[in-house]
């Protein structure tokens, strides 16, 4: 049997052969007609004004919070429950992070948190540059919320979308929220580029701003002048021609992924001990990444013990994030809360979620969580 990932890419005839006429267009460098079709398109889908696409989700975090003026000495808030990108981007520009715990709702950035946190600094004086949000495995945080506060404390708020693609919030697609949204099209996202990413705002001049800072900020003079210090962050043709093949499928693979979640449960839902990521009442997650709770007590093994388990079958899963205000990288940060996402992390688990997964191999998968859970020692009899 060949091993089972936990994300891998779900491409086929079509995404080559979309490659090969790119390749045969002679358009390889990092600009052309593919690039300019797929950032509309995907403004189009989530439905903003423009895109600026770029070599990866996280050149997108460092430049559409440069967009919005944060700089050496800000503070920037970011969910501490999230990928490590989220709270670099921030430092890249001299900033520092905040972190923030989540909510049990969907275990994304808590508001109430939030909320205080901004009231606190008002008060103070000292409000941050930026908040960043994050759909978490596939589930929009509650935009509605976020974007009220941090409108009412005129506090710019930036979406990162990255693990999102696809799900909603209240009607609204995901990258559709704050002043600007940033997509991930790394291997194991929803869609590929095989890397890539892409800033997506209603605001036309800060997309102008992140591609004029992500093609070395130069400035349109027969040679080459600038008029301050850029980045090399532009997608190349070649891979937005994968990416707008891809974004035609991306309807298919949302559904696959929820229908992989639902047979999870239906294999897993009885188990005592184990608990599925919740599902927030307002919108329609992807499930990017089907994660369970396991209660060691009750389940009779933890979340590393079924990990290992799965790998012994050469099948991947994952621990779910482990929260930032926990990294050696960020020792000393500024942290609200933590326990929620300290719960995440010590009882989660991703499952392999692909929409490539076949249904043999998630059946495998279900099977070895069940054995595991049949070792669980039976009571003692105490009559």
């Amino acid at each position: 049997m060949t091993r089972v990932y936990l994300s891998p890419p779900d491409v086929g005839p079509a995404d080559r052969q979309a490659l090969l006429d790119a390749f045969d267009s002679n358009w390889i460098a990092p600009l052309g007609p593919d690039v300019d079709a797929f950032e509309a398109e995907a403004a189009a889908f989530v439905g903003v004004a423009a895109g600026a696409a770029l070599s990866s989700g996280t050149a997108g975090l460092h430049l559409a919070l440069a967009a919005l003026g944060v700089g050496p000495g800000d503070c920037v808030v970011v969910p501490t429950l999230t990928f490590v990108a989220t709270a670099a981007a921030a430092t890249y520009l001299g900033a520092r992070p905040i972190f923030l715990d989540s909510e049990q709702a969907s275990w994304n950035l808590d508001p109430d948190l939030l909320e205080d946190l901004l009231a606190t600094r008002a008060r103070a004086g000292s409000l941050p540059a930026a908040v960043v949000g994050v759909d978490l495995y596939g589930q929009c945080a509650n935009w509605e919320r976020l974007e009220e506060t941090c409108h009412r404390f005129a506090v710019p708020l930036v979406e990162d979308a990255a693990e999102g693609l696809g799900a909603s919030c209240v009607g609204r697609r995901a990258g559709a929220f704050g002043r600007a949204s940033v997509l991930s099209f790394n291997g194991n996202k929803i869609i590929t580029t095989s890397g890539g990413g892409m800033v997506l705002s209603d605001e036309p001049a800060l997309v102008q701003r992140v591609r004029h800072l992500a093609t070395q900020a130069r400035l349109p003079a027969a040679h080459y002048e600038h008029d301050e210090v850029g980045y090399n962050y532009r997608l190349s043709n070649l891979l937005a021609a994968l990416g707008r093949s891809q974004l035609r499928s991306l309807e298919a693979k949302v559904a696959r992924r929820r229908a992989l979640r639902a047979r999870y449960e239906e294999g897993l839902a009885d188990l005592a001990g184990l608990a599925f990521a919740p599902v927030a009442p307002w919108g329609e997650p992807t499930h990017w990444l089907t994660c369970v709770t396991l209660d060691e007590e009750v389940f009779g093994a933890g979340p590393e013990t079924v990990r290992l388990a799965l790998e012994a079958a050469d099948i991947e899963a994952r621990p779910a994030w482990k929260p930032l205000h926990l990294q050696r990288a960020f020792a000393g940060a500024e942290v609200l809360g933590g326990a929620v996402a300290e719960h995440v992390f010590t009882q989660g688990l991703c499952l392999p979620s692909g929409s490539s997964l076949s249904t043999s191999d998630q059946d495998r998968v279900i099977e070895i969580v069940r054995s595991v859970a049949a070792r669980r020692p039976s009571s003692p009899d105490r009559s």
